[in-house]
Formats: structure tokens, sequence, C-alpha cells
């Protein structure tokens, strides 16, 4: 579960998951001080690192060697129902068919799946989350 505060001045967010935290704020263009990730860019880091452990996670399943997985994420917005999140996943040390065959897997890592999903959002009463 994350927890996310904002106090009273500005747009500057802080999360939790009670193991780590880390600053979401709007960009400076929408009134924010752009001192902290946007919200859509958390919905794209959350794409990119799924993408790069699951990258890991083959390679040490398989024993192949991975020096370094890079991946990029875009979200492009063609209209408010409809979302593209476009990724570029760049991997060092295997072999190119090592290589293909992650970039196969990878596509359904475990972010991707649920984003893929049908999801709903709905508020819960405090004493259920």
């Amino acid at each position: 579960m994350i927890q996310a505060r904002i106090g009273p001045d500005s747009y500057k967010t802080s999360y939790t998951n009670e193991r780590g935290q880390g600053t979401a704020d709007l960009p400076v263009a929408k009134g924010g001080a752009g001192s902290g990730f946007g919200p859509h860019e958390l919905v794209e880091s959350a794409l990119a690192t799924c993408i790069v452990m699951t990258a890991r996670m083959i390679a040490v399943e398989k024993d192949w060697k991975l020096d370094q997985a890079e991946c990029d994420v875009r979200l492009e917005r063609h209209a408010a129902d409809q979302i593209t999140l476009h990724y570029d996943l760049r991997l060092t040390g295997p072999t190119e068919e090592q290589i293909r065959m992650i970039e196969r897997l990878v596509d359904n890592c475990p972010v991707a799946k649920t984003l893929r999903g049908t999801i709903s959002i709905q508020a819960v009463p405090n004493e259920l989350c």
C-alpha cells in the first residue's frame, strides 16, 4: 500500500510504502515547483522499473550475463480514454538471441499485465486500507 501526503502550501507530495519514500510534484507549468516526479511520470516509472527488474529475473533464472538493462517509457495520451505507453529497452551483456528472448518476455511483466487489464478505481472506508 502507498500512502501519499500533501501539505497546505504547495503541490509537493510525499509518498511512502513504509520501507521507502519519494516525492511527487506538479511541473512548474502546472503550478508546482517541479521538485519531484509528476503523477504520470510515476506511472511511467512503474512500467520502466518492472521491465528492467523482469529482465534481470529472466537473466538470473537462465544464468545469462546481464551487465545492464535500461528502459525509457513515454506515456502518450491520444484522448482521455486512449493511452499508449511506449517503451525502449536496451540490454548490455546477453547474446543477440538472449536479448530477443528477454524482449519477448518483459512485454508481459507484472505491471504491464496490470495496466493492460480492466482497472476500476473506487474509494473505500479508511478502516479497509
